[in-house]
């Protein structure tokens, strides 16, 4: 993880003054700095795409995103209470369809191909950044308001839909339908339009907000994208081997 200083203004205002067209969450962006680029252009995001990734990687990284998305789910509920508009809470029940229904299909389907039992991601031994993960989450919609809620919502929504959009531009696609399907569900035309509507929101909710809480939603989005870089590193600290793609080995050793 990067600890370099961002080269973006410190404060919105400055940012907007020297943009034509300035949005906020492009300000967020590029205040999150060199975690951005760490995230989206991940050993593990770049291993996935060209089906060089190990399964016991895979394996550690999908039970742990599994025991997040509960989590996501319930932030996601919290921000259909705060929003604005019924349209905002039209668009984000609509989304949240997605999550308990089409990737749950997906989670289950691959976890069966990878032999990851299912008291394993029924009651996953969450890991440090896990919980560093849901922690804030739960912060973010539990003392905050629906700007804080999207400062961590769109992060961890754009982070995937930019890893995955080069994923799947690139010429071949994975062999593995737990690798290609994961790629697919986070390139489609309809989750990009969706993040591009979180954007928006967040974009108003963020320029209205006073300098003060500007710079608690900016804090609050590079926290995210840091865990996001986090939580790729840690599915290889932990797997029980990273040698070779397609590894053997079974759950059980106390790691999962």
């Amino acid at each position: 993880m990067s600890n370099t200083e961002p080269s973006a203004p410190e404060t919105y205002d400055e940012f907007a003054a020297s943009r034509s067209d300035p949005r906020f969450t492009d300000w967020l962006r590029e205040r999150a700095g060199e975690s951005w680029d760490d995230a989206t252009a991940h050993r593990l995001t770049r291993e996935l795409a060209a089906d060089e990734l190990a399964d016991d990687v895979f394996r550690q990284y999908l039970v742990q995103d599994y025991a997040f998305v509960e989590t996501l789910v319930g932030v996601f509920g919290h921000a259909v209470g705060t929003a604005p508009t019924m349209e905002s809470k039209s668009e984000l029940v609509s989304f949240l369809g997605v999550l308990t229904d089409d990737e749950d299909d997906y989670f289950l389907r691959a976890f069966d191909a990878l032999d990851v039992p299912e008291s394993v991601y029924a009651d996953p031994k969450t890991t440090p950044t896990t919980r560093a993960f849901i922690d804030l989450l739960e912060r973010a919609g539990g003392q905050g308001g629906y700007a804080e809620t999207l400062a961590v919502l769109v992060p961890a929504e754009w982070v995937y839909l930019s890893w995955a959009t080069a994923a799947a531009d690139s010429a071949n696609s994975p062999s593995r339908f737990y690798l290609s399907e994961w790629i697919d569900l986070h390139a489609v035309d309809d989750f990009a339009a969706f993040v591009g509507w979180l954007r928006t929101e967040l974009d108003r909710e963020g320029a209205a907000a006073s300098p003060r809480r500007q710079r608690r939603l900016e804090q609050l989005f590079r926290r995210t994208v840091e865990l996001e870089v986090a939580f790729f590193d840690e599915a290889y600290e932990l797997a029980p081997s990273t040698d070779s793609t397609g590894g053997s080995s079974q759950p059980g050793d106390g790691r999962w």
